[in-house]
């Protein structure tokens, strides 16, 4: 309240003096409705600056000197060599104008890389502060599992939204197909329910890079540029990123660890939707979409059974768990009824080897 007071207090004061002085040969009342004007702008400025950073602050500050002494030797280039005329000074103004502006404009935007900790005194404490950058990519927005991850508060620093990342989502969302627009507008909502979200932090950055032409690399510079993290679930990004030393959290990694844990001689209750690759073979789904091999159970398709665990294969598309069926001890414990389970629809799943050590051809369950 205190505050809006003062900012009204001042609005009205330029407005009397400009009333009073008369600073642009106008009628008393038109100078004191251009005055209230300039101190409403002052307010929607200062409004502005307080949403800024303190490093945005210094490099805009820092950009902007740097401009005017530019445009200062511009200026002097431009005395000796035009005649003086009224082009001489719209020259030199407008060298002014636009090499302050520029400098403001890049200072600003770089004013993130500074590094105020190394300053000590009233910067030191920018250091416990300093933001760590998440740079997403358009197939993990796509995917929508983010926006889970983002709500539990287990995703820190300040999300990063890159315009060219935007640009490709609203071509997909823009597409003829209608299987790809609808992956682009789901894309869309996701970014809404980031945004709506009140543990993160979302900035859109302008930061392009022209002379390089595929997304997954103005990924990689940028997340160079701002010594930031690439969440990703695309597998060739992945690779790539690593091998040009940027960090990446891939959600699909994050999903495959968060799987229960399975011990060789455990007992499980599973639903055999289908029937293996190999003799005699059962396959069963649990909720969260591994495929359970089981030996035996072909025919028990369509039934819940009791079967013993006897390895778990981690491969790096995800788990895979084989177990067998004892037709001997089953008796009264089967059940037709299949419990509630995500069944993925994946035709690889029947693919399965009947031996734990061959690696099995397990479908991306990666969510369009």
């Amino acid at each position: 309240m205190d505050v809006l007071l003062i900012r009204s207090l001042f609005v009205l004061i330029v407005g009397i003096i400009c009333y009073l002085i008369h600073p642009f040969n106008l009628p008393s009342s038109l100078n004191g409705a251009v005055g209230l004007l300039i101190g409403s702008a002052i307010i929607v400025f200062e409004w502005r600056l307080r949403a800024i950073s303190l490093k945005r602050l210094i490099g805009a500050a820092i950009g902007s000197v740097l401009g005017i002494i530019g445009a200062y030797f511009f200026a002097l280039v431009i005395r000796n060599s035009l005649s003086p005329s009224p082009m001489q000074s719209f020259l030199q103004i407008m060298v002014m104008l636009v090499m302050a502006y520029v400098g403001l404009a890049v200072g600003a935007n770089k004013g993130d890389m500074l590094n105020l900790a190394a300053l000590g005194g009233i910067f030191g404490g920018e250091k416990s502060g300093r933001k760590s950058f998440k740079i997403l990519d358009t197939s993990v927005i796509i995917d929508g599992r983010i926006a889970d991850i983002a709500e539990t508060g287990f995703l820190d620093g300040l999300i990063v939204i890159p315009q060219f990342v935007l640009r490709e989502l609203q071509l997909v969302a823009d597409s003829a197909d209608s299987l790809k627009r609808n992956r682009g507008r789901r894309g869309l909502d996701i970014l809404q329910r980031l945004q709506k979200t009140a543990s993160v932090q979302i900035q859109i950055v302008e930061d392009d890079f022209p002379s390089v032409r595929e997304v997954d690399m103005k990924l990689i510079e940028l997340a160079k540029l701002y010594e930031g993290k690439i969440i990703t679930n695309d597998f060739n990004l992945n690779k790539i990123a690593q091998l040009q030393g940027v960090a990446v959290l891939n959600i699909n990694e994050l999903a495959n660890s968060l799987k229960p844990i399975v011990l060789p001689g455990e007992v499980m209750r599973v639903f055999i939707l289908k029937e293996g690759k190999e003799y005699n073979q059962g396959v069963a789904y649990l909720d969260d979409g591994t495929m359970v091999v089981v030996d035996n159970a072909r025919k028990m398709i369509g039934k819940t059974i009791d079967i013993s665990v006897t390895s778990v294969l981690q491969t790096t598309a995800g788990k895979m768990i084989f177990g067998k069926w004892d037709e001997r001890g089953a008796g009264h414990r089967e059940s037709k009824s299949p419990p509630p389970v995500a069944v993925p629809t994946a035709a690889a799943a029947s693919e399965a080897p009947s031996d734990p050590g061959k690696k099995p051809a397990v479908a991306d369950r990666a969510a369009d």
